[in-house]
């Protein structure tokens, strides 16, 4: 059934998995959404540029892809070679509606609205040798996470950039664009697999578990980082880099020619069903799918 199910999709994806492997095929078009983001992007960019320290300034996230709505914010990267002291960032983000600068609980980075288009602003800091480490554990070593593995490399393959000082960011894209490693593959469903429901310390007994406490936030918990595991897996199976934790469905849908069978109703049901009873049952059920998916790839 998996087999066919394949074969099916397939034919009806061919031509466009051609075009999305290790392109930008999601980018519907140079900008989405709001034709006013542009313009607040690149003036940003532009203010970025005139600070040395600033290597390259690459726009990403929902604004690049075919799923941008009305609420996406503009997210960008500022790749530089040293700090890029607050006040010089604090004078970029002069004049907003709100503005946060110095965030330090994921990345470090910036946050603000825009005045002029009311869009939300993201910017983020990186330095080059950091991410270029991100490629080189996944593309070179072949390091796989529990969970969303391969995100560091669809954000910089699924960049545009806006700010290039020496070229550095286009090389870097270069380098991401080569092909999928089999040993990566096979290392994201060694990491992810096991730990849905096969060792002591599974996700589907945790869940077991917290039902038995009635500790129905670690229930939830639990299911979160179950599906984390279990789409990181259907990525990989396809040679898709992970495009991170929004919309992982409707990606789903477009990028990858083998799915779960079933996958968007069992997904949907287990979600549904948080935290009652049924959800070892559902998840065992969307599970089952997956571990279909694996053995018509030959992953088990």
């Amino acid at each position: 059934m998996v087999k066919r199910r394949f074969e099916n999709r397939s034919a009806m994806l061919a031509t466009t998995q051609r075009s999305l492997y290790f392109s930008t095929t999601l980018m519907t078009s140079k900008w989405n959404a709001s034709s006013a983001a542009p313009a607040a992007a690149d003036g940003i960019a532009s203010r970025f540029s005139a600070i040395p320290e600033v290597e390259a300034v690459v726009l990403a996230g929902s604004r690049l892809s075919q799923f941008a709505d009305d609420q996406s914010d503009v997210d960008l990267y500022v790749y530089a070679s040293g700090i890029v002291p607050t006040s010089l960032r604090a004078e970029i983000a002069r004049g907003a509606r709100r503005s946060e600068i110095g965030n330090s609980f994921w990345e470090p980075g910036d946050e603000w609205i825009d005045v002029e288009t009311g869009t939300g602003v993201d910017v983020m800091f990186r330095t080059p040798p950091w991410i270029e480490d991100q490629l080189d554990r996944v593309l070179q070593r072949h390091e796989a996470s529990v969970g969303y593995s391969t995100c560091f490399w669809y954000n910089v393959r699924n960049s545009q950039a806006l700010f290039d000082r020496a070229g550095w960011f286009k090389a870097l894209q270069e380098r991401a664009g080569q092909p999928y490693p089999e040993r990566l593959k096979r290392a994201i469903v060694a990491k992810n697999h096991p730990i849905l429901r096969n060792t002591m310390s599974s996700y589907l007994h945790q869940i077991e578990l917290a039902l038995a406490r009635h500790d129905p936030i670690s229930v939830n918990h639990r299911t979160a980082a179950m599906l984390a595991s279990y789409f990181d897996i259907v990525f990989a199976v396809n040679g898709q880099p992970h495009p991170g934790e929004k919309r992982l469905v409707q990606f789903a849908r477009t990028l990858c020619a083998m799915l779960p069978t079933e996958m968007e109703e069992r997904v949907g049901a287990l979600l549904s069903a948080l935290p009652s009873g049924r959800v070892p049952e559902l998840a065992n059920t969307m599970l089952n799918g997956l571990d279909e998916l694996l053995r018509g790839a030959g992953f088990v």
